[in-house]
């Protein structure tokens, strides 16, 4: 149980026996400012206000009822009716020692969850780009942490290999086959290849012809067609998968579930949308009008399910992929990382599927949206041409400028300790960068401020890292092994100790809100509680007692573990030295 869930427990017990309803919570937050406690619990209020009573009175009440003996050493009611809950240093430094030596810090979720979290899905007719980035991390971000947490994480990477562009792309590349160009080789760079394609489209009738008869033959189960287009989808998965693999990201083979694994479940969602009678025919197509989302003049918002010519769009895709996800996987919770723009279309699905019992009524689908990575010039991030950015050619700039920033700070180092060092810095640089922010905002890519060693950054807190690491190798103690009694007596000390207590209900909120910069703003704060922390209590000088000395080598032991796996919860590696 979590400190505040502890106290959250003793303050409730504390106001059923003052008569207080049962149904009036708690209300414990973390304290603002030292003066206001370690915790509050401000449940007072609100009771007050529905029993007509005075708060103050109400608050003084709840006191004389509630043991925190063994946890406080000091309660006070502040203001209108707030309870300060200052806890006392022994309670903390115990707290602290339980943590010590369990790879999970005692993190338990009573109420495990099976959860489908859909991200990343690049479409395969094209090169993953720097669009591709934000959904990759900031799912990744949270299925680790949903997994460290307990729950049943099933991973979705609904990648996009359906559509009439395909046609065009194995016409193309039959071409290259037939003058002997091995397929790895023609498709080598993605990008190229489309662009080809689609000029060879644009400017010959006859291939454009026989483009457009392959995209009726591959939708029919041709065998050539079939055959040509599972080429290349498996070299265009390939690229995919190098790209996970550089920026570390735990997306497998075995994840993917694309968009062609649904076509035949298409023909049945349009049937019982009808049985359902949900249709309606508008035009030749077949739509269902949402009431429930209507504009601002009364129309409803239509959802066009089969086009006039008796094809299938995203949305009869989306809603196969839901059913499949509740009906078969059985999940409690769907979360979609998906950018802002998919705002209209997530509520329409979601609401198409529940209104024809596609997925169980209570069953929670989140779309947790993202923005958009700009540029310095506030648009859109591009090649100085105006190009899209491919995610490869992104992600070895920023290993680059890392091992060139590594080798300035660390000229001793070997070229491959630089090449190491500087990948795990570059990669997690451009990473941090983007989870730092809140999901929701637009945010500037800018290379001088993610690879700065100051501030908010992934060098900042890998150094903090590599820092606490060097303490133990000039004492010559084995990290791995060092485990001293906690004493918590400065406020430094206490600081740093609360903070590293406030782990698991971080993990706690960034599961449930989907927002990884939680969980970053939390490690910078830990990184900068211990440079305050080591500044003002020193662990190797001669004269410091040897219970001390132990004691803050547990807390500097504890500090950079905690670092380590929240890092490692963003996808972003650590490294003993820099």
């Amino acid at each position: 149980m979590s400190i505040k869930n502890l106290i959250e427990h003793r303050v409730r017990a504390a106001m059923s026996a003052s008569g207080i309803p049962d149904d009036c919570p708690a209300n414990i937050t973390l304290g603002t400012r030292p003066e206001f406690g370690d915790f509050q619990a401000n449940g007072a209020m609100a009771a007050a206000k529905r029993q007509k009573s005075n708060p103050r009175d109400l608050a003084c009440g709840i006191i004389k009822h509630l043991d925190l003996t063994d946890i406080a050493d000091h309660v006070e009611v502040a203001g209108p009716g707030f309870i300060n809950i200052h806890l006392s240093n022994h309670f903390i430094a115990n707290q602290l020692q339980k943590l010590t030596g369990d790879e999970k810090f005692r993190i338990q979720v009573p109420n495990q969850q099976k959860v489908v979290v859909d991200y990343s899905g690049p479409n395969l007719a094209k090169e993953m780009h720097v669009g591709h980035l934000r959904s990759t991390i900031i799912g990744d971000a949270v299925v680790r942490t949903l997994e460290f947490l307990g729950h049943d994480v099933v991973r979705q990477n609904h990648m996009g290999d359906w559509g009439t562009q395909f046609g065009m792309l194995i016409a193309e590349l039959e071409e290259h086959l037939g003058e002997g160009e091995r397929p790895e080789l023609a498709l080598g760079d993605l990008e190229v290849f489309y662009q080809q394609a689609k000029q060879h489209f644009d400017k010959d009738e006859e291939f454009a012809r026989k483009a457009r008869q392959y995209v009726v033959k591959l939708q029919s189960g041709d065998h050539h067609c079939r055959e040509l287009w599972q080429r290349f989808i498996d070299i265009s998965i390939a690229h995919s998968e190098a790209v996970y693999l550089n920026l570390n990201v735990t997306l497998k083979h075995s994840d993917i579930r694309a968009e062609s694994a649904y076509n035949d479940d298409l023909a049945g969602i349009v049937e019982s949308l009808r049985q359902q009678q949900l249709l309606v025919e508008d035009q030749g197509a077949q739509v269902v009008f949402l009431e429930e989302l209507a504009d601002r003049e009364s129309k409803p918002s239509p959802v066009i399910v089969q086009k006039s010519d008796g094809g299938f769009l995203y949305a009869t895709t989306d809603l196969a992929a839901l059913r499949y996800r509740g009906m078969v996987l059985n999940a409690d919770r769907i979360l979609y990382f998906i950018d802002a723009r998919q705002s209209l279309h997530m509520k329409q699905v979601f609401t198409v599927a529940k209104k024809a019992a596609f997925v169980d009524a209570q069953l929670a689908l989140e779309y947790h949206p993202f923005g958009t990575m700009m540029g310095k010039d506030g648009k859109p991030f591009k090649t100085r041409s105006g190009g899209t950015v491919k995610l490869t050619e992104l992600l070895q700039e920023g290993i680059e400028r890392a091992c060139t920033l590594v080798r300035e700070k660390n000229p001793d180092l070997g070229i491959d300790e630089v090449a190491a060092i500087g990948r795990k810095v570059g990669i997690g640089a451009i990473k941090y960068a983007d989870l730092s922010k809140t999901r929701t905002n637009d945010y500037i890519f800018d290379w001088d401020s993610m690879l700065s060693f100051e501030g908010n950054t992934a060098p900042y807190l890998q150094y903090a890292y590599t820092r606490i690491r060097s303490i133990f190798r000039r004492a010559e103690i084995n990290f791995e092994f060092s485990t001293g009694h906690i004493a918590v007596s400065t406020p430094q000390e206490r600081n740093l100790a609360l903070k590293l207590l406030q782990f698991g209900t971080t993990l706690d909120q960034l599961a449930l809100e989907g927002y990884p910069h939680i969980l970053c703003n939390y490690l910078y704060d830990l990184a900068s509680n211990f440079m305050t922390f080591y500044e003002h209590c020193p662990i190797l000088k001669e004269d410091v007692p040897e219970d001390i000395r132990s004691s803050r080598l547990a807390i500097a032991q504890l500090t950079a573990k905690v670092l380590a796996k929240g890092l490692d919860l963003l996808g972003i590696e650590v490294m003993e030295q820099m």
